[in-house]
């Protein structure tokens, strides 16, 4: 999973990216070209061992998203003694939505979606104040026009023919309060957007974010289902930024560098339904019982911690914004062709009696093209023994969300 290697990242004529960065260049017709001829396996969107050139009218990435772009030419891992090249010309031809753009994830969400070079609209979607960003966001000198809607009755153009969906709306988490605490709100926020996406792009790749997710992916699930367009391959709960986390408190732990660096996160995506899987870190490192404790309550508990150090302001609005960026990034690649993009997601499953698990998936044109089974082998007793914990907690959350959709018939 892990890969090394000098890569370099150039943005039109002036700008390289690898271990230096130089100033902004003039503006280029869209051109990505990604050339390579190294044999490696990748995990996540933030690494790769190759070349990379990106010649673009309008492209702003930092060193992570220029990482990010260098993994979708990663080809798919062989033998050693084997030598592979994988061209990819990417476009500026998907839609994205963003659903609950003037919040405090949508936009910086919003702004880090506008990077992407292979987005040709940006469609940005709020109850009020959405204009504003929308005028803001479209000043940016990159490939993807933005459109603003706002209130109800612009919601169904907001998603017509658009690829992507992305549901961050909802309230933010106060200090004192879980995840579950924002159901009653959130819950009916989830249920009246996956209707309008039901109705007006039902073919979409659809991101929920709004927590708590545990209960508003099966609620979406059961939307679709009841609308009669549930496609369980193309409906994701946004679970990255656990893996985001697992990976940067581990690389700070251990002194590692942290692009090399992958943890599998499993379960769901709340307290201890969030099982980080240390024993299966790339590249392998020890961890001592001690440290494996530390480590997964921290990541476990991440969230609050930030709520807490923001003293009732927010909650972590920034890396839930990045950690969304990046899988609407692998989203957009494994749309655009790219046959190595792996995500951990909370997605219909068969790992587990649950009928939603959190677990790496492969990402395809048509959505989850298959679902990793070999993380829930050859686990540690801990890992063991927290994921039979998890179990019945995520079970009530999804039991949940399934049982309040089902008494809420959806509008036609």
């Amino acid at each position: 999973m892990a890969a090394t290697s000098a890569a370099t990242f150039s943005i039109g004529s002036t700008i390289s990216l690898g271990t230096k960065g130089s100033q902004l260049p003039q503006s280029k017709p869209l051109s990505v070209r990604f050339n390579s001829q190294n044999t490696l396996a990748t995990f996540s969107g933030l690494k790769a061992a190759i070349f990379v050139k990106c010649e673009s009218e309008s492209s702003f990435l930092g060193k992570e998203s220029s990482a990010a772009l260098r993994g979708a030419a990663a080809p798919k891992a062989q033998k050693s003694s084997q030598r592979s090249q994988y061209n990819l010309n990417p476009q500026a031809s998907y839609k994205v939505a963003i659903l609950g753009a003037a919040g405090g994830i949508g936009q910086p969400l919003a702004l880090l979606v506008k990077m992407s070079p292979l987005i040709s609209a940006l469609h940005i979607y709020d109850i009020a104040n959405v204009k504003g960003v929308a005028a803001d966001l479209s000043h940016c000198n990159t490939p993807s026009q933005v459109l603003g809607f706002t209130g109800s009755s612009e919601l169904p153009n907001s998603l017509k023919g658009v690829d992507v969906v992305v549901i961050p709306a909802g309230v933010p988490r106060k200090p004192g309060m879980t995840r579950d605490d924002l159901f009653s709100i959130n819950a009916n926020i989830v249920k009246t957007l996956v209707e309008a996406v039901a109705d007006n792009c039902p073919d979409a790749f659809i991101h929920i974010i709004s927590n708590p997710v545990n209960s508003t992916l099966p609620i979406a699930a059961e939307v679709l289902k009841q609308k009669g367009v549930y496609d369980p391959k193309k409906l994701f709960g946004v679970t990255t930024l656990d893996v985001v986390r697992a990976n940067t408190f581990v690389a700070q732990k251990k002194n590692l560098k942290l692009i090399d660096v992958d943890v599998p996160v499993v379960g769901g995506h709340a307290g201890i339904t969030i099982l980080p899987l240390l024993s299966k870190t790339r590249p392998p490192v020890s961890f001592n019982d001690e440290e494996v404790q530390e480590l997964t309550v921290r990541i476990q508990n991440a969230g609050t911690e930030v709520v807490e150090a923001k003293e009732g302001a927010g909650s972590a609005t920034l890396s839930m914004a990045y950690a969304a960026a990046r899988f609407v990034e692998s989203s957009l690649r494994a749309l655009d062709g790219d046959a190595d993009v792996y995500e951990c997601s909370f997605v219909q499953s068969d790992l587990t009696e649950l009928p939603f698990f959190a677990s790496r998936v492969k990402l395809g044109r048509k959505g989850v093209e298959a679902i990793i089974s070999s993380d829930l082998q050859g686990l540690t007793e801990y890992e063991q023994k927290a994921l039979e914990a998890l179990k019945p907690e995520l079970k009530a959350s999804i039991e949940k969300g399934i049982a309040f959709a089902q008494k809420q018939p959806v509008t036609t």
